[in-house]
């Protein structure tokens, strides 16, 4: 056995989002598109730098009056797919609600390590606290989100500790809501998916969000696909214990009939239960 009962190809199985549905494709299409159309009806500043990296910006959508919460999302695809242009479908619902939308880019696997990608979002993360002024936001209401990698991101953006390491003491992230997340990396460093994400122990232990949970309590909305592969969903039920066992305000939002890569399109949709929860944490209920 490699992990926890598993063989190797129980644990590969168990962690492959791709093999609950067909096709892909439609759903990347869908997340393309739909950004598209948020650049193309939204005021937007694309591709605003936050490092030096050709790949660390951000697409900014202010919100329409000073001082609003702010929407960040973090976007999937594995650490090694998907880019910030594909990641603004949910901008026209949150700024018609009166936030602020942010998506971040980072670096992509097997280029950049989990370490660096972690690194990048948080660099992101201060760069939008001390910035949020100037897209009429609040810097003490930010609202971290993100989808299966992005998910993983989301709980390290929330995670302890780190932002004295980046000079910015006084950031606090108001709520967050990890979709679909990946929260001990133990199990990804000995599947398949180690190809690209290239973790050893110690690195898989630095970025696993089950060991580094927030050391303020804040609002936290798990959600996960009823069709998830069996560590997705085992790894958002333990998230959500951890995080509630640290006092945090946890809370499970179904979504039926969704899958792993269409339920975050329910963020467009004011009226998904994901969406109404979400809108509720950040004041905008």
């Amino acid at each position: 056995m490699i992990y926890r009962y598993r063989s190797q190809a129980e644990l590969d199985a168990s962690l492959n989002a791709r093999a609950t549905v067909g096709d892909i494709a439609p759903f990347m299409a869908a997340y393309s598109a739909q950004s598209e159309r948020a650049r193309k009806t939204l005021q937007c500043r694309i591709g605003v730098k936050y490092g030096p990296k050709s790949a660390e910006r951000i697409d900014i959508f202010p919100a329409r009056r000073p001082d609003s919460p702010i929407f960040v999302f973090i976007h999937g695809g594995y650490w090694r797919m998907l880019d910030a242009s594909d990641s603004s479908f949910m901008a026209p619902m949150f700024v018609e609600a009166g936030a602020a939308v942010v998506a971040v880019n980072y670096e992509l696997a097997p280029a950049a390590s989990i370490d660096e990608i972690v690194r990048q979002c948080r660099a992101a993360l201060v760069h939008i606290w001390r910035e949020a002024r100037a897209m009429n936001g609040d810097p003490a209401r930010i609202h971290v989100s993100g989808s299966s990698a992005g998910g993983h991101l989301t709980g390290m953006m929330i995670a302890g500790g780190w932002t004295r390491d980046f000079g910015a003491d006084g950031m606090r992230v108001q709520s967050a809501s990890p979709l679909s997340g990946l929260f001990d990396l133990e199990p990804v460093r000995l599947s398949n998916c180690n190809e690209w994400a290239r973790l050893d122990v110690e690195s898989a232990a630095r970025n696993s969000p089950l060991r580094h949970l927030p050391d303020v309590p804040l609002p936290v909305i798990v959600s996960y696909a009823p069709s998830e592969s069996a560590e997705f969903a085992i790894q958002s039920e333990a998230f959500i214990a951890a995080c509630a066992a640290r006092g945090c305000a946890t809370t499970f939002v179904a979504e039926p009939g969704t899958n792993h890569f269409d339920l975050p399109l329910k963020l467009m949709d004011r009226e998904s239960a994901l969406s109404r929860a979400i809108l509720r944490a950040m004041d905008l209920a």
